[in-house]
């Protein structure tokens, strides 16, 4: 095992031994298996052993964010966790030709919610204090919002370290280690297959299969199942994959690249969401120890290799891709090559 993943498998067995739990778990691990991808070429403080920490607890910033109570909050950040799939069908677009752009893409969802609303499930007002219930769901847009901020801190970060004090390329150094560990949640919800459905807490509709109906299915899938089983990052890491650059200059039409490269991800992670109702049904996700999980856990180590993979990708695209930042970096020069002003002749 190469010296840096010793490394890193070092500093993350001093630290999981506290979290039990899926929904911080599963989400270190993906951050874990994310650094421990990455080639030599990224800065090297990103996986000094305090930053590697420091990423992998940031894991679970965004669901620590959705325990509080402030409604504003619960909306705009709990609909950046997913995105249910074929709601894009019932409002008439594709994954393929979806506004890569925010707010544009909520316009045109909300006029088509509007002009037929009988394709879009009934809202209960008592369960929408924070009328998130019109949407479908915001997950590839936070991704690459904040693939685009992770780009931006590293251009910055370069202006720094040619012309900046040691203070504010530390600061700097910091601001990315913030996104990176961020970011990691949200793609992390990604390579959950009920964070791309309508399915997410039990099957809903029609349902010739049989497929549970538990509205408590998620919540065993993110805490009962993976901590029944145990599954740490050292289970994994032997198997961690390379990061790769994921996107090339922008398409003739001028799409946003990474957006299209997040939701071709979501797609293969969507694909799985009848897998896992499968497996359920078939018993190999009981946790028991009369049931073989053998391919439940099996399933379960490949979606977070998945999202190792694509974490670790994103990162790398978004340093490769991180031009220089032209006007902070002659701000900085002319600030070096400005002599300091004269004291004030005593009085």
């Amino acid at each position: 095992m190469p010296l840096r993943r010793l490394l890193l498998v070092s500093v993350f067995l001093g630290t999981t031994a506290l979290c039990h739990a899926w929904d911080y778990e599963g989400h270190r691990i993906v951050n874990q298996l994310a650094l421990a991808g990455l080639p030599d070429d990224l800065p090297a403080f990103v996986r000094a052993p305090d930053a590697a920490a420091r990423i992998a607890f940031l894991a679970g910033e965004p669901d620590r964010w959705r325990n509080q109570p402030d409604l504003p909050l619960k909306q705009a950040n709990g609909m950046d966790h997913y995105l249910d799939i074929e709601q894009l069908a019932a409002a008439g677009f594709t994954p393929e030709t979806i506004s890569p752009l925010r707010y544009e893409f909520a316009a045109q969802f909300a006029a088509a919610r509007a002009a037929h609303p009988e394709k879009f499930p009934a809202i209960d007002p008592a369960k929408n204090a924070d009328h998130s219930r019109e949407w479908p769901g915001f997950l590839p847009w936070a991704i690459t919002e904040n693939y685009a901020k992770l780009k931006a801190s590293f251009s910055y970060l370069k202006a720094y370290e040619e012309a900046g004090t040691p203070a504010e390329i530390a600061n700097a150094q910091a601001n990315v280690i913030y996104l990176m560990g961020v970011m990691g949640h949200y793609v992390g919800d990604g390579a959950q297959p009920l964070h791309t459905t309508v399915h997410a807490n039990g099957w809903t509709g029609d349902n010739p299969h049989g497929y549970t109906t538990w509205n408590r299915f998620h919540a065993w899938i993110d805490g009962g199942f993976i901590g029944k089983i145990g599954l740490k990052f050292t289970d994994v890491s032997p198997k961690a994959r390379a990061a790769k650059v994921l996107v090339g200059p922008p398409s003739p039409d001028q799409r946003d690249p990474m957006f299209d490269a997040v939701m071709r991800y979501l797609l293969v992670q969507h694909a799985q969401v009848v897998p896992l109702y499968e497996l359920d049904k078939a018993r190999k996700l009981k946790a028991d120890p009369a049931d073989n999980n053998d391919e439940g856990r099996a399933f379960f180590e490949e979606q977070l290799l998945r999202g190792g993979e694509m974490l670790g990708s994103v990162w790398l695209t978004a340093w490769r891709d991180a031009g220089p930042d032209i006007y902070l970096r002659a701000h900085l020069l002319k600030r070096r090559s400005t002599p300091p002003a004269d004291p004030a002749p005593a009085p």
